[in-house]
């Protein structure tokens, strides 16, 4: 697997389909690796289509390293996905994600527009019951760990554990943190989710959104889905006045669904298995 240098940072990655076709930069949610289910089914299906997919492992996930920049851990994976773009030389490029992929994805294309040609984004994660769990999940649980047991006990973090697991560099660069200041790291890193009133997404403000002038297409959100609101997708839609926001090709209870059976653990990790289904909207909003 190859990886890259973006800013100290090492990034593992693929590029999917032939050199020269218009490259697509795919993001999932979680702390989600590039091997999730769906996700490379997803690429493989816009290759067949003629375009060069760029798939790959953020920062704090599968073999990629461990990282604590940053005013949230999504905006220092941003700033890696927009390096990683640069670094490969792709030049404008469609950034395309979903869940924790698309505040990335939103991210990116607002502080470095130069380099997104378009952007698609599906299952905004906002309001505050989503993003409480977020906080809680992605950094309460590892803050408490190191508040008990020290950064050793931080090693058996769920929402780290892929990371562990792949990187030789996650382990060891979070088993020398200082557990104090790791503390303060998760602390600022939650407090990024507390909801606004004046923007949908952690870290981005009207002045972020009022940058993203490229095409974009936002996929509604289920009525049922209290991790990625339809308001939120609405609200994001509002924000975006040129953009195309479209219903996607599945039932509004696609999350709750997926979430149940990824939790009952009968057939691994589910929950982005129908992303596929949305390449044919996306290539049509592309060929628009």
């Amino acid at each position: 697997m190859p990886k890259i240098d973006v800013d100290g940072i090492a990034i593992a990655y693929e590029l999917l389909g032939r050199e020269g076709d218009p490259a697509i930069a795919l993001t999932p949610g979680g702390r989600f690796t590039m091997d999730v289910p769906g996700l490379r089914e997803m690429a493989e299906e816009l290759v067949r289509a003629g375009r060069r997919v760029l798939i790959y492992d953020r920062p704090n996930c599968g073999l990629s390293d461990a990282c604590l920049r940053g005013a949230s851990e999504s905006e220092m994976q941003a700033e890696a996905l927009s390096g990683l773009i640069r670094k490969l030389d792709l030049g404008p490029v469609v950034i395309a994600g979903g869940s924790g992929g698309s505040r990335v994805s939103l991210l990116a294309a607002a502080r470095d527009p130069e380099i997104c040609s378009h952007l698609a984004i599906w299952w905004i994660s906002g309001d505050p019951i989503g993003l409480m769990q977020l906080a809680t999940y992605y950094c309460g649980e590892a803050g408490t760990l190191a508040s008990v047991g020290g950064m050793e006990a931080v090693l058996t973090a769920t929402s780290w554990a892929e990371n562990f697991q792949k990187s030789d560099q996650a382990r060891a660069f979070i088993r020398a943190q200082d557990p104090d200041k790791f503390i303060e790291v998760m602390q600022r890193w939650a407090a990024a989710y507390v909801p606004s009133d004046i923007s949908p997404v952690p870290g981005m403000t009207p002045r972020d959104f009022a940058r993203l002038t490229m095409p974009t297409l936002v996929f509604r959100s289920g009525r049922s889905d209290l991790s990625h609101t339809r308001a939120t997708s609405e609200w994001v839609h509002r924000l975006i006045p040129h953009s195309l926001m479209l219903d996607p090709p599945w039932e509004d209870n696609e999350w709750n669904y997926r979430s149940g059976q990824t939790m009952a653990g009968t057939d691994g990790h589910t929950l982005f298995r129908s992303w596929p289904r949305l390449v044919p909207q996306i290539l049509e909003f592309l060929a628009g």
